[in-house]
């Protein structure tokens, strides 16, 4: 049913009362939702509405704070303060988000993961987890756009670059002095293990007229454009370092965006199969595996590990970290078409992108029959999607973990381990 009332510009006190996935808290009026960005739970607020197509919800910006909750704190970000959508949750304290995320998790697994009762925490993978305020510098590479005057900046929502680099989530040094680049390109940037700081250019494509959506659309669809690369700074060749292993990835190549992203999920995975009770396997799977780094924590509970990806230059420097194992075998290619050759896993890691393993991996993945299934889900939509295919073939979790590896946004990460005909995780 379509709902002929419209609100647009219109401004009201509206109290929000519970998060939403995408950054967002959710109120209602006159039996309408309204997202309010930039809110907190509990929140009495005076809001204008920006956006309504008379459905049954609409969308609003916040004009006044009359009642803040006792976790708003001054926006911690000045880059997002000048309109970037960079840090959307940085004016909470790193408490308040966490909480707020593990009430989206729970809602997202219960209502998209089949019915998934989780009652856990978001954690910290900080290197100071006690910190309640915010955690700044995490972020040890990031991609920038080039304004028209070639001047790198970051872009606002709508996709539009604005010339500020004062992020408070940039690591010290990564976006200090960085060299004009050619206007519509885009930049990224990032300081290694090694500490070596590399900008790459990455060449404009063509843009097509049109409004905010339809530019965000082909910002979204350029990201993922093979695209001639020019070396602006550093080697190109970006040190990245888990455990004992090195990685020398192109700087432009995809890594971690946290600075202990990729140690704290090697950890996580090596615990999850330890404790999976598979006391030794054959065979593993690390599905959408990049390099290979959490098949170094694989290694601890396998005899040989099979990584698919489908990145030919992160299977290239894979292969050189594990240049003495060879127990470890790439497989460049995509996931869908590899795994019904390789050999029956005993147990299976996958770390698919935003969009999820999907329901035909998770058809082939299970049909393999293995006797564990840890999933990284970068997206907590589509990771409780992936869960609820894995139950409709038996596979349940039995522990699931948040993981705050995006502090000051609304992002976040989560893993589970699923096991067959395994109780649902409560």
């Amino acid at each position: 049913m379509v709902c002929r009332v419209n609100w647009q510009g219109e401004r009201f006190e509206l109290t929000v009362d519970r998060p939403g996935h995408g950054g967002v808290c959710v109120g209602r009026r006159d039996g309408r939702v309204i997202f309010v960005r930039d809110a907190l739970p509990g929140e009495r607020l005076v809001v204008r509405v920006t956006e309504d197509k008379g459905k049954s919800f609409c969308h609003a910006q916040i004009e006044e704070i009359v009642d803040a909750a006792p976790g708003r704190i001054d926006v911690a970000c000045r880059a997002h303060a000048a309109g970037v959508g960079c840090c959307d949750a940085s004016h909470m304290t790193g408490t308040a988000s966490r909480e707020i995320k593990a009430t989206v998790l729970a809602d997202l697994l219960q209502r998209l993961g089949g019915g998934i009762g989780w009652n856990g925490d978001i954690e910290s993978i900080a290197a100071e987890p006690d910190s309640s305020i915010v955690e700044t510098g995490w972020r040890g590479r990031m991609r920038l756009g080039v304004d028209a005057q070639g001047r790198p900046g970051m872009h606002a929502r709508g996709g539009a670059v604005v010339p500020t680099l004062d992020c408070a989530a940039a690591a010290d040094g990564l976006v200090v002095g960085l060299p004009d680049a050619a206007a519509g390109s885009e930049v990224v940037v990032v300081l290694d293990d090694a500490g070596d700081r590399h900008v790459v250019e990455l060449a404009g494509v063509s843009q097509r007229r049109g409004g905010k959506r339809a530019r965000a659309q082909q910002h979204r669809a350029s990201a993922a454009k093979v695209r001639r690369e020019s070396v602006l700074a550093g080697s190109g060749v970006a040190n990245w370092r888990v455990g004992d292993r090195t990685w020398h990835l192109p700087a432009a190549g995809f890594w971690q965006s946290h600075r202990n992203a990729a140690a704290s999920y090697s950890t996580v995975v090596g615990d999850m199969l330890a404790a999976s009770g598979v006391d030794r396997a054959a065979v593993g799977w690390d599905l959408f595996g990049g390099g290979g780094p959490l098949a170094a924590a694989m290694r601890g509970v396998t005899d040989e590990v099979h990584v698919v990806e489908s990145d030919r230059r992160a299977v290239e420097a894979g292969a050189l970290a594990f240049a003495d194992d060879t127990a470890v075998h790439f497989h460049p290619d995509r996931v869908d078409r590899v795994v019904a050759d390789l050999p029956a896993p005993d147990v299976v890691v996958l770390d698919p992108p935003r969009a999820g393993a999907g329901v035909g991996v998770v058809d082939a993945v299970c049909a393999a029959g293995p006797r564990a299934v840890v999933h990284v889900g970068c997206d907590p939509a589509t990771f409780a999607r992936d869960l609820a295919d894995f139950g409709r073939h038996g596979y349940r979790p039995t522990v699931i973990r948040g993981f705050d590896a995006f502090p000051m946004t609304h992002h976040f990460e989560a893993i589970a381990l699923l096991t067959p005909g395994a109780a649902a995780q409560q």
